[in-house]
Formats: C-alpha cells, structure tokens, sequence
C-alpha cells in the first residue's frame, strides 16, 4: 500500500483528510519534529505537509529532507497565497502546491498524478522480466509470478534500483512499518525464493550491506 506522512497540526482538520485519504497508508504527525522522527523509520511514497506547524514548519521540514538527499515527491497544503511563499515551497523541494479550502476530489487527483509519475521511473520490462503497474504483478518470461506481497516489494524495490547495491535498513523500511518485527533471516528467505524464481537474472549478496539485481 502506498504510504504518506501527513503534517497538520490542525487535528479536526487531519482526521477530515485521514477518511478521505482511507485508500492509502496515511501517517499522521501534529508537528515538523514528529514528521521528520517518524521519516527516520519508514519510507514513505508521498509527503503531504502543511507550512505552519509547531516546532519545524513544512518548508524548513522538506529542506532538511531534500539536503539528507531524501527525494521522497511532496505536496504542500497550506493557507497561504502570496507569490513568496508558493516560490520557498518549491525552492525548497516541493513537488506541487494546493490551497486551503481545496476540492477534494482536486487533492485525490493531484495525489494520484504525482505517483503515476514517480511510477514511470519503474522499467516496464528488463530482458525476461516485465512489471504491471496497474495490476502490480511481474511476468518472467511471459509468465505471472506468483509473489507474496512482501516478495513483490522486495523485487520492485531492486528493480528501482538496478544495478545498485539496496541496503538492508531500505529493504527493512521498505518491506515492514516500525511496529512489525523484521529479521535478516525473513529477507534471505525472500531473495533466495527470487533467486529460484528469476534464475537468468543475478541477485547478488552484498555482505554486511545489501542486495543487487544485475541487470547488465
């Protein structure tokens, strides 16, 4: 499920935007701390930040993220209108920008259109091995993989990074939120059932590091 941080210190106004956002794995943090705390833990597919918040606000949020090189894409959603402001948000990393009161539907869409976005950085095929997005399954050699939904992440994750080593802790933050317990055991378990699936294709062990797909 995709997964967002949503900074907004205004909690009626948060659980609102939670029902809305119910098709998506949504985490929700009252203050900039508590959002760049919990981005320590988990990968997140989308920001959704609000500027004026206690502690650190969104745009000084989203610069400390960008210079951690965290490319994770954003939307603002925030009160404020002037043309300075719009230009900090995007200056300071900012994917897109959308004003209090929005349209719903306007959210739920420009939310949708970002992640097709970042999705087409995912090769629909690589020699044998071919991905679709919109039934998210693989096919090898033209046929489906019968992959466990941890089994499908951990191949989309190589895959996005082909041909570079995956480190452990993404895979860990990518395969389980902080409340589930993770053990390197379940992950080799996983690659090694990759490796029978995929037998043409190099899944390398890292050691003390992480995993690669060769793809070249």
């Amino acid at each position: 499920m995709i997964k967002i941080l949503f900074l907004e210190d205004d909690l009626l106004f948060a659980e609102t935007l939670l029902d809305l956002l119910d098709e998506y794995d949504v985490t929700h943090a009252p203050n900039g701390q508590t959002a760049l705390n919990f981005s320590y833990d988990t990968k997140f597919d989308l920001y959704l930040f609000d500027i004026n918040v206690p502690l650190i606000d969104g745009i000084t949020l989203l610069q400390e993220l960008r210079d951690a090189q965290d490319n994770t894409p954003a939307i603002f959603l925030t009160s404020h209108n002037s043309k300075d402001k719009l230009s900090d948000a995007f200056n300071s990393g900012g994917d897109d920008y959308i004003s209090k009161p929005f349209d719903n539907d306007e959210l739920l869409f420009r939310i949708k259109a970002i992640l097709r976005r970042v999705n087409k950085n995912i090769p629909e095929c690589i020699g044998l091995l071919c991905h679709d997005d919109e039934h998210k399954t693989f096919f090898y050699n033209k046929n489906m993989l019968d992959l466990s939904k941890k089994e499908y992440q951990l191949l989309l994750l190589l895959i996005l990074h082909k041909d570079s080593v995956v480190p452990k802790e993404m895979i860990i933050d990518e395969l389980w939120n902080s409340s589930q317990t993770t053990s390197l055991g379940a992950i080799r378990v996983y690659i090694n059932r990759l490796k029978q699936l995929l037998p043409d294709m190099l899944i390398e062990n890292i050691r003390g590091i992480g995993y690669r797909i060769n793809t070249t």
